[in-house]
């Protein structure tokens, strides 16, 4: 398989066809104490923030350099202004939950979606990770480390050779 090919038809994948098992992600439930959502934050980059376990519903991302804002002290995110969001981030400042410290704006991809469809959403948003939803359930995650897997992957199977 010549690598013009297999990256083809890596584009063409479906990402339900490489995403990990669901029981592999980091998930947290909004309700969740911080200390548990520092403990899995001491291996993962990031932990995805849904409103039950039964429903699904995506409710934010608390990425592993957000725990910055979370361990400071509020007076050291005041400004001029007065309070800001991330002032209510912090533990001193009241935030207890994850929900309350929790990325609201979360970026995403439909089920549905390719990988080349992933591949130009971090592009263009300048990130690594998306989650991705069925009517706004989360439901799976793909990063570029996923995506460079499965490209190491097909290209293994398919004996290409890198050609100068």
């Amino acid at each position: 398989m010549e690598v013009e090919s297999a990256l083809e038809r890596f584009h063409s994948l479906k990402l339900t066809d490489i995403m990990p098992r669901f029981e592999t992600m980091p998930v947290v439930t909004a309700d969740s104490d911080l200390l548990s959502v520092l403990k899995i934050l001491r291996t993962r980059h990031h932990v995805w923030v849904v409103d039950s376990r039964e429903n699904m519903k995506l409710v934010g991302v608390i990425r592993y350099r957000d725990v910055i804002d979370v361990l400071l002290p509020p007076e050291a995110h005041k400004f001029k202004l007065g309070m800001t969001s991330k002032t209510m981030r912090s533990m001193l400042g009241g935030a207890t939950k994850a929900e309350d410290v929790a990325e609201r704006h979360v970026l995403t991809v439909e089920e549905d979606a390719t990988v080349l469809d992933a591949l130009m959403k971090m592009r263009k948003y300048k990130i690594q990770v998306l989650a991705v939803v069925k009517d706004g359930k989360l439901v799976g995650e793909v990063s570029l480390r996923i995506l460079i897997d499965e490209l190491l992957r097909l290209l293994r199977v398919g004996g290409a050779q890198w050609r100068a």
